[in-house]
């Protein structure tokens, strides 16, 4: 999760998780000439993509996640005695080119435990991001996808330009942090100028850093990765599991590759149809529902923030106000700021597993005492957005990974939008509106890729699909950061008949790793047996324990 100052984690959570999604419409993949061709061109280029074709992967043990990925320990075997197994795929730097300069592309797999008849083939995953490691994130996400790996190979990599695949550099953190300064927004009126200045200085440090690859680093080129990735592992089609931005990857993959796709599951669905404003917004109006249904869930437990929902929103408005202009001294020598504060409610929200300690956490920093909410945004930034994906590194570890450059580099390869300060105060207060809490600084963080050295795709990512068979697309009527009406518009822009949709109505990101059995037994009926659930099945959350 990026963590740069000068756009607050609830910015960089909102963009994280997928603000800026834009790719250039193509045609299908047998015709695209587009960014990144599949093929389309010369003979010779035909011959060069098939000679990447003849490459093998060589698998081996796994060694310790580097420090780019994240750092921690080799990943234990599985309780089954499985040995996670990784390999390097060679792809062109530019899928224009085959035959010019090549990248490693590092992938991670652990074998099927069922028997060698039964195996339908490799299960490829992306976690989210853009920018989280594949390779890292696998082995400590294991354990709920087991059931699937009675049938499946599951397999998960570092996309293009993220961790040991040709991860981008921009700037060292100690430097982005020291030149930063105080460049957060005052409601538009102070420090917009010193926060594009800043931004600037990002974009500079990755052209200086990464220049090479910084226009060979989106979606399209990670899906045309993906589709060489299905060749290698011997598969005739692909079977995926994407989740937050991991469901942009394969809706991408789907309208490049229609004809290969297999099962399918998208899960924290990305909306393909609104540029980068129109995410930040939606974003807006997520997290605030979002922070109202815990609202709803703290009267019910008689916390002392407010009397009704609306009071304690205003709570939290003003509790963050407040310690933007006097953080709080921390019993452990931190500080407890706005950024801080507000860092800890958004990842609280992206699982409602940590609810209980975000009360405790308001209530504590409103008798001034700020030290649960400090650790509550500790935690949850060491261990990813939502918390979910912790892989045992250590603080300096996460401080040496380059989740926030690649997510940086990913997304303003992708969106050809490129704000202004003036444009993001003609909307300021649309975003106010949607979100006194949450909305000023997601508008802000509209202004990410401003002075990026390399021309975005398009506004948004072309995805339609009408030829590829049904993906089950799983959307959450409490998430937060890909709000659920983006499920509808995927299935909608997918073509008739292809998007398939299952509902669960919850909280959090994401279904599936919520646990709810309901949404569980639907997808690992889909994947292994390949039944889609009943039209209009609704999953219901169970209900919230009492008590903080």
């Amino acid at each position: 999760m990026p963590s740069a100052r000068a756009i607050s984690t609830a910015v960089l959570l909102s963009t994280a998780t997928l603000l800026s999604c834009s790719l250039t419409a193509c045609a299908p993949a047998a015709q695209d000439g587009g960014r990144g061709g599949d093929g389309g061109g010369t003979a010779t280029d035909a011959q060069d993509e098939d000679r990447l074709r003849e490459q093998s992967l060589d698998w081996r043990d796994c060694p310790a996640p580097s420090p780019v990925q994240g750092g921690g320990e080799a990943p234990a075997p599985l309780p089954d005695g499985t040995r996670w197994q990784c390999a390097t795929m060679r792809a062109p730097l530019d899928w224009k080119e085959p035959a010019g300069k090549s990248i490693g592309i590092e992938l991670i797999r652990a074998r099927s435990s069922g028997d060698a008849d039964d195996r339908i083939g490799s299960l490829l995953f992306n976690f989210g991001g853009p920018g989280g490691s594949g390779v890292t994130a696998l082995p400590g996400l294991a354990p709920d996808y087991d059931k699937l790996r009675s049938r499946y190979d599951l397999v998960s990599f570092d996309p293009r330009g993220v961790g040991d695949s040709q991860g981008v550099r921009c700037m060292d953190p100690d430097a982005a942090e020291e030149a930063e300064g105080d460049t957060t927004p005052d409601d538009g009126r102070a420090e917009t100028e010193a926060l594009t200045d800043f931004l600037r200085e990002i974009a500079a440090a990755c052209e200086r850093n990464s220049g090479d690859v910084l226009p060979f680093v989106g979606t399209t080129e990670a899906a045309r990765d993906m589709d060489l990735m299905r060749h290698l592992l011997g598969d005739e089609k692909l079977h995926y599991f994407g989740i937050s931005y991991g469901t942009q990857l394969g809706g991408v993959y789907a309208h490049l590759f229609p004809e290969r796709v297999g099962r399918a599951v998208l899960d924290g669905v990305v909306d393909p149809t609104h540029d980068m404003m129109e995410k930040a917004l939606g974003q807006a109006e997520g997290f605030q529902l979002a922070f109202e249904h815990f609202a709803a869930w703290c009267t019910r437990q008689r916390c002392t923030l407010g009397d009704d929902v609306q009071a304690i929103v205003d709570t939290a408005v003003e509790l963050g106000a407040d310690l933007d202009d006097a953080p709080l001294t921390t019993s452990g020598g931190g500080e407890l700021d706005g950024d801080e504060f507000t860092d800890a409610i958004t990842g609280a929200l992206y699982k409602r597993d940590y609810w209980p300690a975000l009360l405790v956490g308001l209530e504590a920093a409103a008798r001034g005492d700020g030290d649960v909410m400090l650790d509550l945004a500790q935690e949850l930034a060491q261990r990813g957005a939502g918390g979910d994906t912790d892989d045992g590194g250590t603080d300096d570890d996460t401080d040496e990974s380059n989740e926030n450059d690649a997510f940086r580099a990913i997304t303003c390869d992708d969106s050809s939008d490129r704000y202004t300060l003036a444009d993001v105060a003609e909307r300021l207060p649309e975003f106010v509106a949607a979100s006194p809490l949450f909305g000023p600084s997601l508008a802000w963080g509209t202004l990410a890729c401003t002075g990026w050295p390399v021309p975005g795709e398009a506004e948004h990512p072309e995805v339609s699909a009408p030829d590829a068979p049904p993906i089950l697309l799983v959307g959450n009527t409490g998430d937060p950061a890909t709000p659920y009406a983006g499920a509808a518009r995927m299935a909608e822009r997918l073509g008739e008949g292809v998007g398939f949709e299952l509902t669960y109505d919850g909280e959090g990101h994401g279904a599936f790793d919520s646990g709810n059995p309901c949404v569980r037994r639907a997808v690992t009926s889909y994947l292994i047996d390949g039944k889609l659930p009943t039209s209009g099945t609704v999953c219901e959350a169970e209900p919230m324990p009492e008590g903080k």
